[in-house]
């Protein structure tokens, strides 16, 4: 299979792939890591003769994804999709594969122990962090976290297996890692040091000050648009190269990576390949987070609802349109700190980049595990509108939509395919209110979402139920349009 690829109609890495040394290990080898931080190393191998290498693990789920990566001697393709032209890459950055329950979590762990492991980085979505959006804390009685300290040295979570992979180091004598979240969330680099060190203090206190004393946890903000990989995906991929790949993957052309320069045992030169090394990250996270990914959620649920399966067919309804790019300006931008960014050009090329066709980003993958993503993209900007006596009316209608659609049952009557990690407290919710007000204060009981202030806001609550009200009674296309009309 190598041959098969090395011969695509592709860029190929003509780099020696036996000089690469796995410096890196990342845990959650999804589409977007092939997509995103593999990329750079791989241009940075191809371009600058890096020697910086993968190490792939997959903790829970993707068994296939490791197996198909194995299959063809650690290649895959990545595809940049515009509506006028795709271009394809073979990326060739990874050394190794591993799975923990395939391969055992003895081998992940003794990868992570090699001694010239310098980051362990991870793509694991914000609910594999096992905290509380609302307060970025660990939740300690969290299924994943309860098993681990009951037996720390066979860990399931994230912060299980790198709490053990340190105290191996520790115990050998070798010197730490830095770990480095490349997943969507405010200050990453502290949600993961909040939950790494609290999980390591469960374990032991010795061990928790010797983390806090060696590791550090750069924050990173992490752009590219990559849809979940379909048949079609991967149909397109084998017409455009030539060749069958099973773990390839597509992605939009736009990247940006922004990495808080904060590491104990060297990087590489990330900074070669298109990405920025700041000292604060999260003025650019924050922008992100709420311009970005605030106005795809805020899409995807009334997309959804309204019958719009792709980001880019909302992009065709004027009045979605406007409102998303309203939201960016008019409700997330004046919240924001990031300074020396246009933030209006900013907003015109987000809704450029949601208005390419060939991305086809499925507003239902885009839904999924709302109750992490609402607090920061929307939540955090509702609380500054509200000490600032500002309107934020888009905003309690991109809730009011998210509240639509977890009551599992779009406008056609026909069932909503909900995931979510708070699912069962959802549903609880969803079924032990009356359809209308009494659902929007149900689903504000949350706390796990909402926190203890929010709900007690009558502004706030009167916003979102206001919204919630018109979706009931016309729908998201024309509360869509009603709400865009009084821009």
């Amino acid at each position: 299979m190598e041959n098969r690829l090395l011969k695509a109609k592709a860029t190929l890495p003509t780099y020696d792939r036996n000089k690469l040394v796995a410096r890196i290990v990342h845990l959650g080898f999804g589409a977007f890591h092939r997509a995103h931080q593999s990329v750079y190393a791989d241009i940075l191998a191809a371009e600058h003769g890096s020697d910086w290498g993968y190490c792939e693990v997959n903790l829970i789920g993707g068994e296939q994804q490791i197996a198909d990566l194995k299959q063809q001697d650690n290649l895959y393709t990545v595809a940049e999709m515009s509506a006028d032209a795709w271009t394809a890459r073979v990326v060739g950055v990874a050394k190794r594969a591993l799975h923990a329950q395939v391969d055992g979590l003895e081998t992940v762990l003794a990868a992570m122990c090699e001694p010239q492991v310098a980051i362990v980085s991870l793509t694991i979505t914000e609910k594999g962090y096992c905290h509380s959006p609302a307060t970025g804390k660990l939740m300690l009685d969290h299924p994943l976290i309860v098993g681990d300290l009951q037996n720390p040295q066979q860990p399931k979570s994230a912060a299980g297996v790198v709490v053990e992979a340190l105290a191996c180091r520790k115990a050998a004598g070798l010197p730490a890692f830095s770990v480095m979240s490349c997943d969507n969330m405010p200050e990453n680099g502290h949600v993961t040091r909040n939950v790494v060190c609290a999980y390591a203090r469960a374990v032991s206190a010795e061990l928790g000050d010797w983390i806090e004393a060696n590791v550090t946890f750069p924050s990173t903000m992490v752009d590219r648009i990559v849809p979940a990989v379909t048949a079609e995906t991967l149909d397109k991929i084998e017409q455009l190269t030539g060749v069958r790949d099973p773990a390839g993957v597509a992605c939009e052309p736009f990247r940006q990576w922004v990495i808080e320069d904060n590491f104990v045992a060297g990087r590489p030169a990330w900074e070669k390949a298109g990405a920025e090394l700041v000292a604060d990250v999260v003025p650019f996270e924050e922008m992100k987070l709420r311009m970005l990914n605030g106005s795809h959620s805020f899409l995807a649920y009334l997309g959804y609802l309204a019958g719009y399966q792709h980001i880019n067919e909302c992009m065709e309804d004027e009045n979605y349109r406007r409102a998303a790019h309203a939201l960016m300006l008019k409700e997330q931008a004046p919240t924001l700190k990031v300074q020396g960014v246009d933030l209006a050009h900013y907003a015109d090329l987000l809704i450029a980049r949601y208005s390419n066709t060939a991305l086809r980003h499925r507003t239902w993958q885009i839904a999924m595990d709302g109750s992490q993503k609402l607090p920061q993209r929307m939540l955090d900007s509702v609380r500054w509108h509200l000490v600032h006596q500002r309107d934020f009316s888009l905003l309690a209608l991109g809730i009011a939509g998210w509240m639509r659609y977890v009551g599992g049952v779009d406008e056609q009557g026909q069932a909503i395919e909900v995931c979510d990690p708070l699912l069962t407290v959802i549903q609880n919710a969803v079924n032990s209110s009356a359809q209308g007000e009494a659902r929007v204060q149900a689903l504000l009981g949350i706390e796990a979402i909402f926190g203890n202030e929010m709900p007690k806001d009558a502004t706030f609550v009167a916003q979102v139920k206001k919204a919630y009200l018109t979706l009931l009674e016309k729908g998201a296309k024309v509360t869509v349009a009603q709400y865009a009309a009084a821009l």
